[in-house]
């Protein structure tokens, strides 16, 4: 796909009105013509990832709010996990790359091989994925904007505005949605 790659961002737009995505910022980490997979920054459980016995050694190299994030839709089962390098020379086993320093982490790794490798990591339950088609179909419909991502926007410690940021920052008059209220009937 050309209008995406991994790292940039999908912004759901006021239009999709879809439970699992309305006012959503979906990071994208792999997009090629097979489909497209991504996990939603901005949506933060109440579930502690220390409690969680299959991914709570992790909670050290956390950044916080130290939870499990809803990903997405697809495979809510599973966790993804997400993190920033120091250094994109300095890679540790367990870490592949999706641009630059930003990267998807082995959760079946030790955690020790991690040590003092990142400056951020979230997990994720699930994620959201699209067939190529089918994405280029809801962006051409005006179901999401395509934006590039930002180091700032990954690793939040309150995601709650992470839509509205990103927005702000966009060229031209797509900048005017930042303000727009969630449910424009009740301005």
């Amino acid at each position: 796909m050309t209008d995406v790659a991994p790292g940039m961002l999908l912004l759901a737009t006021p239009g999709l009105t879809d439970p699992n995505f309305a006012h959503t910022v979906v990071l994208l980490l792999n997009a090629d013509e097979e489909g497209v997979l991504g996990v939603v920054l901005n949506r933060p459980s109440q579930v502690p990832v220390a409690e969680i016995d299959e991914v709570g050694a992790w909670t050290p190299t956390l950044t916080s709010p130290e939870v499990l994030f809803k990903g997405g839709p697809v495979s809510v089962e599973g966790a993804i996990a997400v993190a920033m390098l120091r250094d994109v020379d300095d890679q540790p086993v367990g870490f592949r790359s999706v641009q630059g320093r930003l990267g998807i982490v082995d959760l079946d790794t030790p955690v020790a091989l991690f040590e003092g490798s990142l400056v951020g990591m979230r997990i994720f339950a699930g994620y959201a994925g699209w067939d190529a088609e089918q994405l280029r179909g809801e962006i051409a419909r005006g179901d999401w904007y395509v934006a590039a991502g930002e180091t700032g926007d990954f690793f939040r410690d309150d995601p709650s505005e992470l839509w509205r940021d990103v927005m702000r920052r966009q060229p031209g008059q797509l900048a005017w949605h930042s303000t727009r209220p969630v449910d424009p009937d009740l301005n």
